[in-house]
């Protein structure tokens, strides 16, 4: 890479780590974050292919009460950067992806550690927040809940910076010596854990009353001829069929109203 496409990597992995705590721009999202990456080296189209791969395995990624998830800005920032110096010289583009996929789970637990890190840093921080309170000095609280945001960038912009001056040579070196039997395992192995994500949603989301519609979408996603506009249109549809049902039952049932429930549910929108 050359030494603007690096300082604007780097920049990109500044604002993804601060859009880890934000959540406004959602610069930390793989599909953000790897098309800003694949963008700025010259790789635009592998970048998106990245990112959408690695979307499929954030979905799931949340953080639920005391357990934090992994670190998708680390995670998306490394391995876009780890796929356009495997793609330096690289005949299989699809292999290099792939690769960087399966890499993308150990880098978000790596993620979570520099998390612990920067927080525990930030804990004198929250300290001299308060202290400027006390004082009614809220110019300060202004520059430290900066300094505090500019730690959770510089998290994710050191180790991009780091993988950037890692010769490509080096990582297409590597990428090729591995064994073609742990270069599939690793595929296979990516294309699971974006099944673990979908399914850490559903888990999430899932009650009695709402498998019937995950059935009902596998059946007719298998209609070829509908394309996703018309597949959000029926999605739409059962769903205010589904909320209008619920609040008619909620109020009451079959108890009053016209004879025609479904008539009754449309008049109200």
């Amino acid at each position: 890479m050359s030494f603007i496409s690096i300082v604007l990597v780097i920049i990109v992995a500044f604002f993804a780590g601060m859009e880890g705590i934000l959540d406004e721009w959602q610069f930390h999202q793989p599909l953000v974050a790897c098309t800003l990456v694949g963008l700025v080296t010259g790789h635009p189209a592998e970048g998106i292919m990245l990112g959408g791969s690695l979307q499929l395995i954030a979905l799931g990624w949340a953080n639920i009460g005391a357990a934090v998830a992994p670190d998708a800005a680390l995670a998306s920032i490394a391995s876009a950067i780890i796929m356009v110096k495997g793609l330096t010289g690289a005949a299989n583009v699809t292999s290099v992806i792939s690769t960087s996929i399966a890499a993308a789970v150990p880098l978000s637990v790596a993620g979570l550690f520099l998390t612990m890190v920067v927080r525990t840093i930030a804990i004198p921080v929250v300290h001299a927040m308060d202290a400027a309170a006390d004082r009614g000095d809220f110019a300060a609280i202004d520059r430290w809940q900066m300094a505090a945001i500019a730690m959770q960038g510089v998290r994710i912009a050191i180790p991009a910076a780091a993988l950037c001056f890692v010769p490509a040579e080096a990582v297409q070196a590597a990428l090729s010596a591995m064994p073609a039997w742990l270069a599939d395992g690793m595929a296979i192995g990516g294309g699971m854990i974006a099944a673990v994500g979908y399914a850490m949603v559903l888990n999430m989301i899932a009650t009695p009353e709402v498998w019937p519609f995950f059935a009902l979408g596998f059946v007719v996603a298998a209609i070829s001829q509908l394309t996703l506009i018309a597949l959000g249109v029926i999605g739409v549809c059962i769903a205010l069929l589904y909320v209008g049902l619920k609040e008619a039952a909620a109020n009451g049932g079959g108890g009053g109203g016209s004879t025609d429930p479904l008539g009754d549910i449309l008049d109200n929108y």
